[in-house]
């Protein structure tokens, strides 16, 4: 069963960018849904489905969030009005959800980071969360677990169609 690339469970949402490594390095603790300022330009590249979250962070600034180190490649028949690809973009969030994110971002080991970049019925959303970085033992544990996971999902349905047969 091939998943069509650009599709999201969620319906009305087209996602364009993932960063998939995020959840194997930090323990996400709570995720958001942003909208972001974007200009004409990055906006045409996004739908071409161009982007790259792999660097990306979050940071508050006097009361604004602000998303760095995100790659969204220059549209192609842009002219001199084309973007920088690494700006920083500014956040749309409610006050209430930057001050709760700024309360812990500021314990020790904790961080914004961007999970996914979509379009959402036309809107351009990121989906950010607030995590906890990983030691390197929780790192091997997680992956334990999703093998054991894994195994366990194999053998019940291998008894399944045993049964039905």
């Amino acid at each position: 069963m091939a998943k069509d690339k650009g599709k999201d469970k969620t319906p009305g949402r087209k996602l364009v960018a993932q960063h998939k490594k995020a959840r194997h390095d930090y323990l996400i603790l709570d995720t958001y849904e942003c909208g972001l300022v974007l200009t004409g330009t990055e906006v045409k590249s996004l739908r071409q489905g161009r982007a790259s979250l792999v660097d990306g962070f979050i940071q508050i600034d006097r009361g604004e969030a602000w998303l760095h180190n995100v790659h969204i490649p220059e549209y192609a028949q842009g002219t001199w009005t084309n973007h920088s690809a690494r700006r920083k973009r500014k956040l749309l969030m409610h006050r209430v959800e930057i001050d709760k994110l700024e309360a812990k971002s500021q314990e020790s080991g904790h961080t914004i980071v961007p999970l996914a970049l979509y379009f959402k019925d036309g809107r351009a959303k990121v989906e950010i969360a607030l995590a906890k970085g990983k030691k390197e033992y929780d790192k091997r544990q997680t992956l334990r677990e999703q093998q054991d996971r894994r195994e366990t999902d194999r053998a019940i349905s291998a008894a399944r169609r045993r049964q039905r047969a």
